[in-house]
């Protein structure tokens, strides 16, 4: 049987031959990058072999939840059966190294299996359970292979019960640590948009999960518990002064956001205080994952292509950069110089947030845009601090010139997914 065609550039009449043909080598250059990252083990974070590692670098050697969730997820259209094998490697790895109370490793070491439970400074890592359910779930309903599932289901549970006991005051948000996530050398706690979206999207896998296994009842408890979660996202991380937005007595976060009204999701809120960043990543996901509609999801838009998060690249991570000085400014930033301004988690250019981007823009039903900014995505992926097509883990957000390690494995694998994304129906989606 013939492979089915994923991608051809071709149809995009918008675009010169040249311009297709650079997406077109740019699809085999991201297949090669996501090769270079098959292991025996699951997905590694970057090439073994194209990454010298030293100091605390040595945790690239691993497979990690997050990580290899979303590069899992992502690779999923391929008809590829050493991408499936490693996808199935990479849950098995992840998920057979979980701690008894429920915990899912940071990373799992390539060398010796050992798994690594806390980040930077020994805080542990939420996003990755919450990665690992939304990839079971994908994995799942896209092969129709639901062994996994059932296999590890008591590991599933236990998971979900350990994330939802870090709602600690029953408000249907979890409370995160600071540095708690995949920003693990960044200021942001309590309540940050990006976790809360993705914990809205784990109930709905989770419940999709337990209808599958035939348990009704309790299915239908976790879709309540994700509706109630939407609605108190909405609720709080999208700044109104209306009055209707309160719902009745208006909390400390009302008072605080009664001065003024956004655009977007904000990116991080507590009792204490909130940030009026733009979160790119937490909003891109709060779309594609059905949690904002259209009419929010173009306002957010308008306000990110007109300060330029895609510029020089796609994208920034999130805007404006916090710069020192800044209430949100923390001294570890400077920790290997990772965090200054418009580097690393801070402003800085992610190729796999840009593979986002251009599946947002299409969403949105602006193909002819998507296609364009997707050119963009393969022009940043084919530099290299080496060697071309490198696809980079991240690039600095003024210069755009390739920072991270090299043929990042989200990197490829969200550039592979966008150009898949582009031949979908923006009505369907």
């Amino acid at each position: 049987m013939a492979k089915r065609i994923l991608f051809d550039p071709s149809e995009y009449r918008e675009l010169c031959a040249e311009e297709q043909a650079l997406l077109q080598l740019a699809y085999q250059k991201a297949l090669d990058a996501l090769r270079r990252n098959i292991t025996p083990k699951g997905f590694t974070a970057c090439s073994l072999a194209d990454n010298t590692v030293y100091g605390t670098d040595v945790n690239y050697r691993a497979v990690w939840a997050r990580d290899g969730a979303k590069t899992l997820i992502w690779s999923l259209d391929l008809e590829d059966e050493d991408v499936r094998e490693c996808q199935i490697a990479t849950i098995r790895t992840i998920l057979d190294h979980q701690s008894p109370t429920g915990q899912i490793p940071g990373h799992v070491r390539i060398d010796d299996g050992v798994p690594e439970y806390g980040g930077v400074g020994g805080i542990t890592s939420i996003d990755s359970g919450l990665w690992i359910i939304i990839a079971m779930w994908r994995y799942a309903n896209m092969t129709g292979d639901w062994s996994l599932v059932e296999e590890y289901a008591p590991r599933l549970q236990r998971a979900m019960d350990w994330l939802g006991a870090h709602d600690s005051n029953d408000c249907g948000m979890l409370e995160i640590p600071e540095a708690g996530d995949w920003t693990d050398l960044f200021a942001r706690s309590y309540h940050i948009l990006y976790d809360e979206v993705l914990w809205q999207r784990c109930l709905i896998a989770y419940s999709d999960i337990l209808r599958h296994m035939g348990d009704e009842n309790k299915a239908n408890d976790y879709k309540t518990w994700s509706e109630h979660v939407k609605k108190v996202i909405l609720r709080n991380f999208w700044p109104s002064t209306a009055p209707e937005a309160t719902e009745g007595i208006p909390s400390f976060s009302d008072v605080q956001f009664a001065l003024g009204d956004t655009r977007y999701l904000v990116a991080q809120i507590s009792p204490f205080n909130f940030s009026w960043r733009c979160d790119v990543y937490g909003n891109l996901l709060a779309y594609i994952m059905n949690l904002v509609d259209r009419e929010r999801a173009m306002m957010t838009f308008r306000f990110m292509w007109g300060v330029g998060v895609n510029e020089p690249w796609p994208v920034k991570n999130h805007y404006p950069p916090v710069r020192a000085g800044d209430k949100e400014w923390r001294e570890y930033f400077t920790v290997n110089l990772l965090n200054l301004p418009h580097h690393y988690h801070n402003g800085g250019i992610w190729p796999f947030i840009g593979g986002l981007w251009v599946r947002y823009i299409h969403k949105l039903g602006m193909k002819d845009l998507a296609r364009r900014e997707l050119l963009k995505l393969a022009k940043v992926c084919s530099l290299g601090v080496s060697n071309e097509w490198e696809f980079n883990e991240w690039h600095h957000g003024e210069t755009g010139r390739p920072m991270g390690k090299a043929y990042q494995a989200w990197s490829a694998a969200s550039f592979l997914k966008a150009c898949h994304y582009l031949h979908m129906d923006p009505e369907s989606i």
